[in-house]
């Protein structure tokens, strides 16, 4: 799965979540982001387009070489600049309470170590700082999570360790940052999708 996971999931990716609609929502995730931020997950850089003016500078962690590079143009039109500081959410190059925000967007599914890598996003966060995040998973449904359990090992091999069922609020809160606001809701599309369309968009601070 080697050639699979390095060179076409990151393209697919790109092209997935690209669109107006995930776009809209990558608006409001980030809504509220100033001062220097630190992005976890930032695949081919589709966040970029929708910062506020407020943010003056981006930190990254994203282990794909193919998503870097093609995240590229949208890096040399940013008008932030964006450094890559690392390979690896759970073991971040950055001093503690360093960062004013951070943020995630379909990212949590896929670090293998989520709670180490929460645990550094209130590291490295000021005393109320925000966590942004726009993420999918756990469905409120009995009979959509059966089907997220069900597919969930498949998922994990076709998507680069994508996971479907992770209760996202309820890791963010086992990492001692308190949620602020969160809206939870499938996004738009027919029910057989329902196992990958729950999404939660929010916000948690790291208490002063």
């Amino acid at each position: 799965m080697g050639l699979w996971t390095e060179q076409v999931v990151p393209r697919l990716t790109d092209v997935a979540l690209g669109n107006d609609q995930i776009g809209r929502l990558r608006t409001a995730a980030s809504a509220g982001l100033h001062g220097r931020v630190l992005e976890l997950g930032f695949g081919s850089g589709l966040n970029l387009g929708h910062l506020p003016r407020e943010v003056t500078a981006v930190d990254v962690v994203e282990p794909s070489e193919v998503a870097w590079a093609r995240s590229e143009a949208r890096r040399r039109s940013a008008g932030v600049p964006v450094q890559r500081i690392g390979l690896d959410g759970a073991r971040l190059e950055a001093a503690n309470a360093s960062y004013d925000a951070t943020l995630a967007t379909f990212t949590l599914c896929t670090i293998p170590d989520v709670a180490a890598a929460l645990a550094e996003v209130r590291r490295v966060l000021r005393p109320g700082g925000a966590f942004h995040f726009l993420e999918h998973g756990l469905a409120p449904d009995p009979g959509v999570v059966r089907w997220q359990q069900r597919l969930d090992p498949l998922q994990q091999r076709l998507a680069a360790g994508c996971h479907l069922d992770r209760d996202v609020p309820a890791l963010v809160r086992a990492a001692g940052l308190e949620i602020v606001e969160v809206r939870q809701e499938y996004l738009p599309g027919p029910r057989i999708s329902r196992p990958w369309t729950y999404a939660y968009l929010g916000r948690a601070v790291r208490p002063a």
